[in-house]
């Protein structure tokens, strides 16, 4: 178990690396690439990675007048399979449909203009979410084309998911690296201390990416920046959901109270006070 006093609220020995420019920092730079490479190697480890090459982030939009789609980190390995890292902070209903899409530049992108041979290496899509689609304890969702009985109908397609959150509240003792890495990743800011166990060097590497100390001045500030209006922009989002929570209670009440059911049934039902009750 990890003690409660490694814990300090968005102003620990850690930065937050799942705000965008850390997240890049951490992942999609020469000097971190072996962090990216570990993390694919314990994600993938039917595919024997032994090197990446960085690719262009942004794809041109075929639609014209549209911006041009740019993920957050993109890469091939010695074959030419390429993997693309993108990073979910905010709950989207068409996440997956997202990756659906941005796997098809990928694919596009490798193939030559006029080409008939369509044996394109493969593309992994790997989303990290900062919140959980599943309910359950479950991190890692994997997807690929199958028929109805699970055969596939190709092994150049791949879809996972890693669902941060699920990690839990510890790493766990038994936790496979992946998990416990996942686990890491989303708790980094809350930490003053790499936690007893995770030794391997994914970790390693992780916590010396995200230590605030090894920031030079200009990278304090702008992280320092960064929180700031992460908190300002959680704050405004739990505001509104606070606030549309309220208004669909009061319509809520409207309802009941037409209904002519006794005030303390509605604020029973609703949260709302009587007086507040009375006064719609």
């Amino acid at each position: 178990m990890t003690n409660e006093t490694d814990f300090r609220p968005f102003a620990g020995r850690y930065a937050n690396l799942l705000l965008d420019y850390w997240f890049k920092r951490a992942f999609g730079t020469e000097s971190r690439k072996r962090l990216l490479l570990l993390f694919l190697r314990e994600l993938i480890p039917e595919r024997d990675i032994q090197s990446l090459t960085y690719a262009p982030q942004e794809h041109p939009n075929p639609w014209p007048g549209q911006k041009d789609i740019r993920v957050d980190v993109e890469c091939t390995d010695a074959d030419g399979t390429r993997f693309i890292v993108e990073l979910q902070l905010a709950r989207q209903a068409a996440f997956y449909e997202r990756a659906v899409f941005y796997s098809t530049f990928a694919i596009q992108e490798q193939m030559k203009k006029g080409a008939t041979d369509y044996s394109f290496p493969a593309v992994y899509f790997i989303g990290l979410m900062d919140f959980s689609l599943h309910e359950g304890p479950q991190v890692v969702y994997r997807y690929s084309l199958r028929d109805e009985g699970g055969k596939p109908m190709t092994d150049r397609l791949h879809y996972i998911f890693l669902e941060l959150p699920n990690a839990g509240e510890d790493p766990r003792p038994d936790g496979s690296v992946l998990e416990n890495f996942c686990w890491a990743l989303h708790n980094l800011a809350r930490l003053e201390r790499k936690p007893e166990g995770l030794e391997a060097e994914i970790f390693r590497l992780l916590f010396e990416s995200a230590d605030i100390a090894t920031f030079t001045p200009e990278e304090q500030i702008r992280y320092e920046n960064d929180m700031t209006t992460e908190r300002d922009i959680r704050n405004q989002i739990a505001y509104a959901r606070e606030e549309g929570e309220r208004n669909r209670s009061i319509d809520i009440a409207r309802n009941l109270k037409e209904m002519n059911l006794p005030i303390e049934s509605i604020a029973t039902a609703t949260g709302l006070s009587m007086e507040e009750i009375a006064a719609l």
